[in-house]
C-alpha cells in the first residue's frame, strides 16, 4: 500500500480529486485528498504549514500538486522531507525560491476584495472537459496565494521527482530549464517525466490515465 497526498492548484478541494482517487484506494492505496483553506487572508505559508501538519503524521508519502500546488508540495517537502518518498508534479514544477505563483504567470490576477474570483469562461488550457464543474464547484483564492513568494531549501532535491507534463513536453522543459528561471529546477538525475497531453486540469479530462501515472509513480519511488 501507497500514502497518496494530493494537492489541488488555483479554486479548486480535494473534490477534485475524486475520480483519480477511485482507481487508487481500488488498488488498496491510502489516499488524502487535500482541501486548503481558502478564507480570506490565507497565505502561502498558511497552505504550507496546513501541508506540513497533515505530512507529519505520515510516512513515505507520493506528494503530489497540481498547478500552484506545485510550489507548496516543494516547500512542504523541503521542510519534512523524511515523510516524503517522491514528489509528483502535475502540469507544474517546483518555482525557485523568492518566486511567486504570480511571478510565473506574467502578472497578479484581477482580486475583488482580496480575492480572485473562479473564471466564468474556461482558459484557453482548459480542454476534454466541462468547465462548468469549476465554475460550480470552484471557490476564491485568496491574492496573497498569488502573489506571496515561495521560501524552501534544498532538501526536496534529494528526492525522487516526477513530472506529469500536460502542458508542455519533456523536450520543452529540458530546452527550457537552462533559460527560463521558473523551469530551472526541472532537470536532473533524479527527475523522471511523463507526457499526457490533456490540458492543464488532467483530474478533470484523463482521470483514470492520470491515476495510471501515479500509480505508477509510486512503483518507481526510492
Amino acid at each position: 500500500m501507497t500514502t497518496y497526498v494530493l494537492v489541488p492548484g488555483f479554486w479548486l478541494g480535494g473534490w477534485a480529486w475524486d475520480e483519480v482517487a477511485a482507481p487508487l484506494r481500488a488498488e488498496g492505496h491510502d489516499v488524502h485528498q487535500v482541501s486548503l483553506s481558502l478564507a480570506a487572508g490565507t497565505t502561502v505559508a498558511d497552505h504550507i504549514d496546513q501541508l506540513v501538519d497533515l505530512l507529519s503524521g505520515l510516512r513515505d508519502v507520493v506528494l503530489v500538486g497540481h498547478s500552484y500546488g506545485g510550489m507548496l508540495v516543494t516547500a512542504a517537502a523541503d521542510r519534512v522531507p523524511e515523510r516524503v518518498a517522491r514528489l509528483v508534479f502535475v502540469d507544474s514544477g517546483p518555482l525557485p525560491d523568492g518566486m511567486s505563483q504570480a511571478d510565473f504567470d506574467g502578472a497578479p490576477p484581477q482580486a475583488v476584495d482580496g480575492m480572485v474570483p473562479v473564471p466564468q469562461e474556461a482558459p484557453p488550457v482548459a480542454e476534454g472537459f466541462d468547465w462548468a464543474v469549476v465554475r460550480e464547484r470552484g471557490r476564491p483564492q485568496p491574492i496573497a496565494t498569488a502573489i506571496d513568494p515561495v521560501h524552501h531549501g534544498e532538501a526536496w532535491q534529494r528526492l525522487p521527482l516526477t513530472a506529469i507534463m500536460c502542458s508542455f513536453t519533456e523536450a520543452q522543459v529540458r530546452e527550457m530549464a537552462p533559460m527560463v528561471p521558473a523551469f530551472a529546477l526541472m532537470a536532473g538525475d533524479n527527475w523522471t517525466y511523463h507526457e499526457l497531453k490533456t490540458g492543464h486540469w488532467p483530474m478533470f479530462s484523463e482521470p483514470r490515465a492520470l491515476a495510471t501515472l501515479l500509480s505508477f509513480a509510486q512503483g518507481s519511488a526510492g
